[in-house]
């Protein structure tokens, strides 16, 4: 297994650019958020009236790349695999360093990411399929709201993850314990219920294949769109 240092090397190499699922056993993950100084407080104030899909773990001072309390030796301009620019909202392109488009205002959020509680799963013997298969998990809009603030207004994403009838208390149990990467699933069941309209084709992520018996709505709470993406 590799170490953090290593990891992060090829990440910043660009010689690795795939999804971080499974990657890092018992260390959290996060998804990022780099915003102007102008919208980061109000994010960080929708980010705590949204604590559940938003669970904000670490927030960068203005200008500065590295966040201390998450981990040594962070430059958050490089260390991610692929980051999502938007522009006045549209998605344009994406890149796997953001160097040049950093400046002395930009804000870094993290927030808790569902993969860092797919190690205790794996150890449970409840390894997620998109483990197994070297895939991300599928991710869907829902018709969930958020709470809003003045700028920011959404609905929630979920990401989806199969499992038996008979393993759904155990998985219930086993993520209630990490509040701080979204915690228990929010809906069990038939996904049309929280506006999923097929559980085969997610608007992020990989589709993941469901067995005849798997209940195909294991789903977490998640923030619309701003996951593992730069807002310039």
């Amino acid at each position: 297994m590799k170490t953090i240092n290593e990891v992060r090397e090829s990440i910043r190499s660009s010689s690795f650019t795939g999804t971080t699922s499974g990657l890092m056993p018992n260390l959290v993950q996060g998804n990022v958020v780099i915003l102007p100084k102008k919208w980061a407080d109000e994010f960080i104030n929708f980010c705590k009236n949204n604590a559940t899909p938003c669970p904000l773990i670490g927030v960068s001072k203005p200008g500065v790349p590295s966040i201390p309390s998450l981990g040594s030796d962070i430059d958050i301009r490089i260390d991610i695999p692929e980051y999502h620019l938007f522009h006045d909202g549209e998605y344009t392109e994406s890149v796997s360093d953001i160097k040049k488009f950093w400046n002395e205002d930009s804000v870094t959020a993290v927030i808790g990411c569902s993969f860092s509680f797919e190690d205790a799963l794996t150890k449970a013997g409840l390894t997620p399929k998109n483990i197994l298969t070297n895939t991300n998990v599928s991710m869907f809009d829902t018709t969930i709201a958020t709470k809003k603030t003045e700028n920011f207004n959404c609905n929630m994403v979920v990401s989806m993850r199969p499992y038996k009838s008979e393993d759904i208390d155990q998985v219930i149990s086993i993520t209630e314990k990490f509040s701080r990467t979204h915690g228990k699933p929010i809906h069990i069941g038939d996904p049309t219920e929280i506006g999923i309209k097929d559980i085969n084709c997610p608007e992020y992520g990989d589709s993941v294949l469901l067995d005849e018996d798997d209940i195909p709505s294991l789903v977490k709470k998640k923030f619309d769109r701003l996951h593992n993406e730069l807002l310039p």
